[in-house]
């Protein structure tokens, strides 16, 4: 039998789940077994298991099927496992490497002890960690083995499960385990330690606690956290029950503990809200005063409180002070009040409108920071204006772009007098990017972010790690602007699974795929031959798009390839069209290139979409393009002459160029010279780019079916939520390749608006 027996429960962790497992998983220690049990989560963590479990044997995946909380996930793994030590993980936790051997080393030193407990680090988003207040106490336990009668300070360690282990037989014999709802941790640790023989310390932080900015259970104010109450008024009856009278002397300790506990819930209005303190405060009075121990003494640090609760008056406890929250909640309105004073008639305007109702047929889009009418914005916007004609779109678009705005497409210019009164009563606002910081999200608006892509560098609070990519960005203030989110898409499980972790807030996935990629499942032949005439491409010829992206840690646009040497060598056979990332502006070199009929400079280009139907094969570095280019199931070429330092100054979240099937999706060139051969010699287009491209769609095209958009729009606008069936990969049907075409006049395409669903 294994030594431990790791159990992590699993519901809506898709985002750290990996983590969570891979940090056991390698642990210098390998005599475990990880039991993870699926607790019915709506996302892919289900999936994410099966997959550990189908690689590893030491993994058991279990799938409830119904949702029944987390401690009966907890009990199911504990009733499966079969090692020596039992260790509660969450699935957002991690273990500190090389930790299961130092406990293992400490168990066999003391003997197995019924438990030992060893310290912890709580981790944050913005990338700090905080050492727990506990090490002075584990330390001061030295070798000793005890009772919790000997050592009754114990009791003040941080009442939670996974900071220490159980011995099996110990947690079995006295049938522990886990009550229904929050705090539930808190019973059985109690329970535990006032039933062990034998218990013991580690003064070695194992366990790394992850303090999730949303999510996390104890962060859901409501009545749920009333809870708490219940929990500890079990934890007393079994204090209370026949054969422990022995634990006497630890009921004052227990009833500070509880109190504590009571009055930590209610000044955290993350667990009780203001509009149910009173009624949690008096229910919580009538506890102190059924369980007060005779002569007991509150902690001086907590009096006030204590007295409080002990006068059982919810109102003289209103009026003795001010609480914490609600201090803090009066100097950010005073910041707030500030800022706007600021802003003047600006402000005045917006504060307004923001009075009046909302409009319930107003959507406002936006793309790539108001540059117009583009990506799954603009896919959106022409499907509303299909099946949801009474909803009424406005794009947002600077002075300089209005003249690349469609006909017919009702626009407005940011911070202009309309636009203000736009923004405070529209009921939809849609962009793939996000809002300014002084758009407010107002009750009953619905914020929707779109993405402009899968990611394959790091994002979000991720790239705290990496300064060259964040250039000075306020994480702080770009979490307040995700806050405003209520939809979030995604085209893939790997973007779902990164953008729940690096976007944490309470938005909910919309798994639809991206409404800007519909097009490359619905054009046909008609389609494909249209936007290669227009790009004036002679049948017969191959076209090449290559679309590098930015660096972030250079300045300005410098050139990757040799794009008029590789052109010359290539011949007249294949054609080149060159697109550079937006950021940039015109390139003089890529410029006389093109008027010399050397290549096709597609950089202003107004559509993507059409350069990619139009393109015999892909050839780009690390931009979110290839994955939107895999839909089309033709040949991808990967560019990647400074990959080394792409990932060390950015970051990335798999490696592009190890060839395994689902990372690299089809022939790789790190020079000029590799990819005139890769062309030359056919690799370009060969079997195993072929087997590559197939395992890379696997991976990144599960919810691209054609039909992402009209999905946004039933579910946002139509409040439609049995969603369209997604169609299996196999049965998709891609536009088809240049190639297949045959050589005739083109005939008008079917798909017109898709065309304005672009990157600029």
């Amino acid at each position: 039998m294994p030594r431990f027996s790791v159990i992590v429960p699993v519901h809506q962790v898709q985002g750290y789940l990996r983590a969570c497992l891979d940090s056991v998983l390698s642990q210098s220690l390998p005599d475990l077994e990880v039991i993870a049990v699926d607790d019915r989560s709506p996302d892919h963590c289900g999936r994410i298991l099966d997959e550990y479990a189908a690689r590893d044997s030491r993994v058991i995946a279990l799938h409830h099927e119904e949702n029944r909380g987390v401690g009966r996930a907890r009990n199911t793994g504990a009733e499966r496992a079969t090692g020596d030590y039992l260790l509660f993980l969450d699935g957002d936790d991690t273990l500190a490497p090389g930790s299961l051997e130092a406990v293992a080393e400490r168990l066999k030193q003391d003997g197995d002890p019924d438990i030992l407990y060893f310290d912890h680090v709580r981790t944050y988003w913005w990338e700090a960690a905080e050492k727990s207040v506990f090490g002075g106490l584990l330390a001061s336990a030295g070798t000793d083995v005890f009772r919790i009668t000997e050592r009754p300070e114990f009791l003040r360690l941080f009442a939670m499960t996974s900071n220490r282990v159980y011995r099996r037989a110990f947690y079995g014999e006295h049938g522990f385990s886990f009550s229904d709802g929050i705090y539930e941790d808190a019973l059985v640790s109690y329970k535990t330690m006032l039933s062990a023989e034998r218990i013991s310390c580690l003064a070695r932080v194992v366990l790394e606690y992850r303090q999730r900015r949303s999510g996390a259970s104890t962060r859901s104010p409501g009545r749920n956290h009333f809870v708490v109450l219940d929990q500890y008024t079990r934890l007393f009856d079994f204090l209370d029950a026949p054969g422990r009278e022995h634990l006497a002397p630890l009921r004052p300790m227990l009833f500070e503990r509880a109190v504590s506990h009571f009055l930590f819930c209610l000044g955290n209005p993350d667990r009780i809200p203001r509009r149910l303190r009173g009624e949690f405060f008096r229910l919580a009075a009538r506890w102190y005063a059924r369980h007060l121990p005779e002569g007991f003494a509150p902690p001086a640090d907590k009096a006030l409180g204590y007295a409080r609760l002990a006068r059982g008056s919810w109102l003289l406890a209103r009026l003795g002070d001010v609480p914490r929250w609600a201090r803090k909640e009066l100097t950010r309105r005073r910041r707030r009040l500030r800022r706007q004073v600021a802003q003047r008639a600006k402000a005045a305007l917006y504060a307004y409108h923001l009075r009046r109702p909302l409009d319930p047929n107003l959507a406002v889009y936006s793309a790539y920071w108001d540059r117009g009418v583009f990506c799954n914005p603009a896919a959106i916007y022409h499907k509303a204006r299909e099946i949801a004609p009474g909803v009424h779109g406005v794009w947002l678009v600077r002075k300089s772009d209005v003249p690349r705005v469609p006909k017919g497409v009702d626009y407005v210019v940011p911070r202009t007098r309309r636009y203000w009164r736009l923004m405070a009563r529209a009921t939809y606002l849609i962009s793939n990017v996000n809002f300014p910081n002084d758009v407010r999200k107002r009750p009953g608006s619905v914020h929707l972010q779109t993405h402009h892509g899968t990611p394959l560098k790091k994002m979000g609070i991720d790239q705290q790690r990496y300064p060259a990519s964040a250039k000075g960005m306020s994480f702080r203030r770009l979490l307040e602007r995700v806050d405003r989110w209520d939809y979030s898409l995604s085209s893939n499980p790997h973007s779902s699974e990164i953008w729940e972790r690096v976007y944490p807030s309470s938005w909910q996935h919309l798994e639809t795929g991206y409404p800007r990629n519909d097009v490359f499942l619905t054009a046909g032949a008609a389609e494909v031959a249209h936007a290669r005439a227009a790009l004036g491409i002679a049948p017969g010829r191959t076209a090449v798009l290559y679309a590098p992206t930015t660096r972030d840690y250079q300045r300005n646009f410098v050139p990757r390839l040799d794009v008029e040497r590789v052109c010359r060598a290539l011949g007249e056979d294949f054609v080149l069209l060159t697109r550079i990332h937006y950021f940039h502006g015109e390139d003089a070199r890529l410029k006389a290139l093109h008027e010399e009929g050397l290549l096709v400079d597609v950089s202003r280009h107004p559509s993507v979409e059409q350069l990619c139907l139009a393109a015999d094969a892909l050839v780009t570095d690390y931009s979110s393009i290839m994955f939107d280019y895999a839909l089309l199931d033709r040949p991808i070429v990967v560019h990647a002459d400074d990959w080394p330092v792409y990932r060390a100054s950015r970051g990335v979240y798999f490696d592009l160029l190890s060839g395994a099937p689902g990372e690299t999706p089809g022939a790789v060139s790190t020079s000029d010279d590799e990819l005139i051969a890769a062309f030359r010699d056919g690799a370009w287009n060969g079997p195993e780019a072929a087997r590559l491209r197939a395992a890379f769609r696997r991976r990144f095209c599960a919810f691209d079916d054609g039909r992402a958009a009209e999905r946004v729009v039933r579910r946002v606008f139509l409040g439609e939520t049995e969603p369209l069936p997604l169609a299996p990969l196999e049965a998709r049907t891609p536009a088809p390749a240049p190639a297949l075409l045959a050589a005739a006049v083109p005939e008008e395409p079917r798909s017109g608006p898709q065309e304005a669903a672009a990157k600029p």
